[in-house]
Formats: C-alpha cells, structure tokens, sequence
C-alpha cells in the first residue's frame, strides 16, 4: 500500500508544480524605475517610475536641480525613453570634438535614438522630441501621465536598453568651446539647450498581476525567488495530501467491501 500511496501522490505532485510555473495566469505586466545621474557638469536629480499594463504605459517622472530660466522665460527641459542602443548612459569618452559637451549625437552610441517623448501633454511620439512647448519648465516638475506605448518602447523596457535622458543645461557652466557651439539638433539654438543633462537605465522592478488574474493581493519582486519557493512547496504539500487522501478512501471503500 506505500508503494501505492508513493506512486499515485508524485503525478498529483507534478500537477500542483505546473499550476504554479505554467499557469497563463502568472504571465505579469511590468514596472521599471531609474534614479537619473547627471550629465554635463548639471546639477540637477531626478527618478523616473514606468508602470506598463497592457499597451498603456504609467510615466511618472520627478525632476528637481536643473536650470530655471532661459532667455528670460522659464527653462524647457525636454525629456525622452531613448533605445535601441547599449542600454547605458554615455561616458566622457563619448566627446569626440573636445569641447567638453556630450551632444545628444555623440551621447546616441550609448542610448539609442527617441523611442517615447516624455512630453507633459499630447503627443509623445519621437515627433514631438523637439516640442519645447511640452517639455518640463523650470528648475523643478512633475510628468505625471499615462499613455499608450508604442512596440519599440515596449521592446527597449524589455531588452534593457530602455534609457531616460533629461536635456537643458546652464551654459555658463560649459566650456568656452561649449558655450560657443551650436545645438546639433537645432542649429537655431545654443548647444546646451539640448544637449543631455540627466540620464539613466529603467530597469525592471515589480511584477504586477494582470487584470483578471488571481485576486491573491499578492506583488512579487523581479528576481525574488524565495515567495515562489515557498508558495510551491505549499502547493507542493497540498497535491502530496490530495493524493494521499485519494488512496485512503480507495483502501477504506475495499475493506468496506
């Protein structure tokens, strides 16, 4: 009867295992955060939270330190999800014409082209990567929005390569060269209107649970594998006492009988 009880309790088992593993209902939508670095010389911070569920992407963006003003107005600061690239934020080595500016050009190899503007209403296609009327204003604001992502943003958060790159810097902290130069973006304005300021690499941080999934109230970390362990060993034990409790009542009915 052991014999019995051990071979009709280890397929039950592997039922209760691939419930946990193989469920579709475990497939889980995404969160990605990056604490943005400063480019440039800037003196600016920022932290950046992107919640996907589905197509629709949650943006909320936190900047504080950067330059308040320009040509007596208050400073925009434009602001992407760049990808495609290395996934990373440009080293010094990125200056190739040694006049101390990363440019956003030369900052590319290492972030990759707009893939979402991170603008503060409308549009947020790399269209709108220019639009200074939708940027962030001032030393310190809030992009608080949701929208729907497009596939190649999509493809850059789940790559790794998704990168957060704030622009604007205060000319008079350039270099000579730097404060002389033209943007390589748009001639018509200074260097430092667009070149790179805040930069960082959204990474992936809590799972969510799907709309319509189970109601467990439950979040699991991204690479927190210990819940998962122990929640399989409950289903673990659940599946062995099912099928023991099988066996049982296939013994009693026979000495019934």
């Amino acid at each position: 009867m052991n014999k019995t009880l051990r071979y009709m309790a280890v397929p039950t088992l592997a039922v209760g295992a691939l419930a946990l593993f193989g469920s579709p209902a475990m497939a889980a939508d995404n969160s990605y955060q990056a604490t943005l670095g400063q480019l440039n010389g800037s003196a600016g911070s920022g932290s950046i939270s992107v919640d996907v569920t589905g197509n629709q992407a949650h943006v909320v963006l936190n900047v504080s330190g950067m330059p308040a003003t320009f040509m007596d107005a208050p400073y925009p600061h434009v602001q992407h999800i760049h990808g495609g690239a290395q996934g990373t934020c440009p080293d010094p080595s990125a200056d190739k014409d040694g006049d101390q500016v990363i440019s956003t050009t030369e900052g590319a190899p290492f972030y990759g082209g707009i893939v979402t503007t991170l603008s503060t209403s409308g549009d947020t296609s790399p269209a709108a990567g220019l639009d200074l009327k939708v940027g962030g204003q001032g030393a310190a604001y809030t992009v608080d929005r949701t929208f729907e992502l497009n596939a190649e943003t999509k493809a850059a958060l789940e790559a790794g390569t998704a990168v957060v790159v704030v622009h604007g810097l205060d000319p008079a902290t350039l270099s000579a060269a730097g404060q002389a130069a033209k943007s390589d973006l748009a001639p018509t304005l200074p260097l430092a209107a667009t070149s790179p300021a805040l930069c960082g690499t959204l990474k992936a941080g809590q799972m969510k649970m799907p709309a319509g999934g189970a109601a467990t109230g439950i979040t699991q970390e991204t690479g927190n594998d210990a819940g998962a362990i122990a929640l399989g060993g409950g289903l673990a034990l659940v599946a062995l006492a099912g099928g023991a409790y099988v066996v049982r009542r296939q013994r009693n009915a026979k000495s019934a009988a």
